[in-house]
């Protein structure tokens, strides 16, 4: 059993965790990256798209602060589209398809290249907490690793369960594994958890659509993206437009039994504001169709994104209503849609810097926190990555207030608010937008 020191430790290669490190580092603390697959950094497991109304704001404060997610967007995005032009600037969010396997790969390269940075493959499975302080962690294989800040960036991994239809299996991706020890030791360490759950639609072989059935989206003109310099937007592949129709609605309406959204069988509190199309269908049961947003998911165009489909029904049930779509009778079906549920930590526990009251030392970002959303996730992580880098270094703490900033916002609502659903930026919830 082996002991490595390190300033700052992050659990977590996700859009937090990939945020966290390289801040960290950046400022001058000898960190490490710990992920389960170091192939599958800063992956978009959903949707392959960054930015968007409230959520593009928080990527422009990222960009402000110097962190990965606007450069990586900037070398790999696919079309670029300016959402609610025709309000006022303060409610206009810009949106990027990205090619999502390209900015993995980009991302895993330029933290390989950042000094003070250690990638690690490897699941933890245990923290080292004296005196209400952490001072290190346990690898799977009983390898030691001290620090004096950890932030854990968790994602859907603690104690994930993955379903489709009634056969659910432990998961916290699609073919990846669960982290099961992780909750029990932070219950053990007083802190409170949740169960939340999300989901993801299934993935569609782009030679089996008849495009010339939907609806192409217009490509905007724009001279800037997320960094702050002039550049030319291109579009290198398109996006479409399809319907749902009232036999699709009905495709799945029948199939409720075999639905455990329908039947009960998620216990987790669902994301209101990116809902499954089954809740879509019982809760808007007066709508008689609804967009469904097909987008590429890297370069190759070899398979769509059918966003606003995310279900949790059998595979066969998949294949029988997204063949009720007008383009998509022959549609094939490449990977099936699934539903996670997943614990969280209630954010209410946490001080605005990320740091947990109880735990001196401890940071959490991302979804851990209650939150939905890449930018979410990378938002917190970049001011969890600062301050834990600041606490091991012995220098002030760095908050960003409500008055100044969405990500300031999304923070002080975490933890004066707390959460009973996957908690996403609006616009609306910054009382000062305007300014």
């Amino acid at each position: 059993m082996n002991l490595t020191i390190f300033d700052v430790i992050v659990v977590g290669g996700g859009h937090a965790g990939v945020e966290a490190a390289h801040a960290a580092a950046k400022l001058g603390s000898k960190t490490a990256l710990i992920s389960l697959s170091l192939d599958k950094i800063s992956l978009m497991p959903c949707n392959p798209s960054i930015g968007g109304v409230g959520k593009g704001h928080i990527v422009y404060e990222i960009s402000a602060l110097g962190g990965l997610m606007p450069k990586l967007c900037s070398k790999t995005y696919l079309q670029a589209r300016m959402l609610n032009t025709s309000k006022g600037p303060a409610v206009q969010g810009l949106r990027l398809q990205i090619d999502k396997n390209a900015y993995s790969r980009l991302s895993k390269e330029l933290l390989l290249q950042q000094p003070n940075l250690t990638l690690i493959a490897g699941k933890v499975t245990d923290l080292i907490i004296n005196s209400n302080a952490i001072t290190g962690l346990i690898l799977a294989d009983g390898t030691n690793l001290s620090a004096k800040s950890v932030i854990l960036t968790t994602g859907t991994f603690l104690n994930g369960l993955m379903h489709v239809g009634h056969v659910n299996y432990p998961g916290g991706r699609r073919e990846e594994d669960s982290v099961t020890t992780l909750s029990g030791v932070l219950r053990k360490a007083g802190l409170e958890l949740g169960r939340l759950k999300t989901g993801t639609p299934p993935r569609i072989l782009r030679t089996s659509i008849d495009f010339s059935q939907l609806e192409q989206q217009d490509v905007h003109e724009l001279d800037y993206l997320y960094e702050f310099y002039p550049q030319t937007v291109t579009c290198a592949l398109p996006c479409y437009i399809a319907h749902t129709n009232a036999t699709t609605h009905q495709t799945i309406l029948d199939n409720a039994e075999k639905s455990p959204i329908y039947t009960g069988g998620i216990q987790g509190k669902p994301p209101r504001y990116c809902p499954s199309i089954e809740d879509k269908i019982k809760r808007f049961a007066h709508k008689e169709s609804h967009h469904v947003f097909i987008e590429p998911e890297d370069a190759t165009y070899e398979e769509v994104y059918p966003s606003g489909l995310s279900t949790a029904m059998p595979l066969e049930v998949q294949e029988k209503f997204i063949r009720s779509m007008q383009g998509f009778e022959n549609a094939i079906i490449t990977k099936a849609g699934y539903a996670v549920e997943y614990d969280y930590v209630e954010p209410s526990q946490l001080k605005h810097t990320l740091e947990t009251k109880k735990i001196s030392g401890l940071f959490l970002a991302g979804q851990i926190n209650g939150t939905t959303g890449y930018e979410e996730a990378a938002g917190q992580g970049i001011i969890a990555g600062i301050n834990a880098s600041q606490k091991a270094q012995n220098k002030p703490e760095f908050i960003l207030s409500r008055e100044e900033s969405y990500i300031g916002v999304m923070i002080d609502d975490l933890v004066t608010l707390g959460v009973n659903e996957p908690y996403r930026m609006f616009t609306s919830r910054a009382e000062r937008r305007i300014l």
